[in-house]
């Protein structure tokens, strides 16, 4: 398994090992700026389902 992984960090044809990091850091700081907003929007978000299933 590790020798496909790393067979394919090697492989220069597709898309790069430092875009893929560039990609990663650039979302996990994104998740790290946002996070309060998207803890209030998924918990708004269970909540209208949790209220809106009683109805159903």
């Amino acid at each position: 398994m590790w020798q496909r992984v790393v067979q394919c960090l090697k492989d220069e044809s597709g898309i790069g090992v430092v875009e893929i990091i560039l990609i990663l850091v650039v979302l996990i700081g994104l998740v790290i700026i946002f996070k309060s907003q998207l803890t209030s929007l998924v918990q708004t978000i269970f909540e209208k389902i949790t209220s809106e299933s009683s109805t159903i």
